[in-house]
């Protein structure tokens, strides 16, 4: 007899329970590709290209599914840059949101950049002009670790 559980969907927006969502430096020649997102947490801020994972996706899946539809590239998905929070609370001091977030190293091998739907803007960033993009002081760091782990791709 199949199992057939009473399914909930949990909201991302004061969520009782962490959402995993996975993220990635992506490398395009000398490059790296950022996206200003549409939606919130960070509307209007530009970030790493990623989101949420799925029910039943690995991570590798996850992220290059994520970077496809924000992006329209195609990458290579290399080691785990790192593991950190992005938890979001309200004026109240309520847990408005919060992601688990694991980001991946990756190297562009096709398609064109352009901006998908969660996003507004994607581009070309040089890493000696990512001051411009106001990025978060997590997302900066990210970068940079994943800069200097360019040789395991």
């Amino acid at each position: 007899m199949p199992h057939e559980p009473s399914i909930t969907r949990a909201s991302r927006v004061y969520p009782d329970r962490p959402f995993v969502g996975v993220g990635a430096v992506v490398l395009a020649a000398q490059d790296i590709v950022l996206v200003k997102r549409r939606f919130e947490p960070l509307a209007d801020e530009w970030s790493l290209p990623g989101g949420a994972l799925e029910l039943g996706e690995t991570m590798t899946i996850g992220v290059a599914r994520e970077i496809r539809e924000e992006t329209s590239l195609q990458v290579e998905v290399g080691p785990v840059i790192d593991v950190l929070d992005r938890i979001v609370r309200d004026d109240a001091g309520q847990v408005q949101y919060h992601y688990v977030l694991v980001d991946f190293l990756c190297r562009v091998v096709g398609g064109t950049l352009a901006p998908g739907s969660d996003v507004s803007q994607a581009v070309l960033a040089a890493p000696n002009a990512l001051e411009e993009y106001r990025l978060t002081s997590k997302a900066r760091a990210v970068i940079t670790r994943g800069l200097a782990m360019q040789n395991q791709l």
